[in-house]
């Protein structure tokens, strides 16, 4: 089992940068795959990324990709979203998942089996 928590969320202005940190703690960290996801309200759930077990691997939902960054460091057990030149429409809650699988497509109904309880991320126009 791993436990997560978000830390970071906040309200930034259009064209900023913000980072997202999600710690883990329980299991080893490097043996799971760390994922972000996000939920406007009224809308479906979307992936943002994913990074595979030692961080060489990552994957970018079509919406944030050139804009968003995944990372982690494993010493810390703590994996990191990046999000710059942020648009009103990547106001969302942000959430971090964790899986044992590191898949080589993730979309919004991918199933991970821990997830955090996720922290607000408001973008102004």
């Amino acid at each position: 089992q791993v436990q997560l928590v978000e830390s970071g969320g906040g309200s930034v202005q259009a064209g900023g940068s913000w980072r997202l940190s999600c710690a883990a703690s329980g299991r080893t960290f490097s043996s799971y795959a760390m994922a972000w996801f996000r939920q406007a309200p009224g809308k479906e759930r979307e992936f943002v990324a994913a990074i595979n077990f030692g961080g060489g691997s990552t994957y970018y939902g079509d919406s944030v990709k050139g804009r968003f960054s995944i990372s982690r460091d494993n010493a810390k057990n703590t994996v990191y979203l990046q999000m710059n030149s942020l648009k009103p429409e990547d106001t969302a809650r942000y959430y971090c998942a964790a899986d044992v699988l590191y898949r080589s497509s993730y979309t919004g109904l991918t199933v991970m089996p821990y997830w955090g309880k996720g922290t607000l991320v408001t973008v102004s126009s």
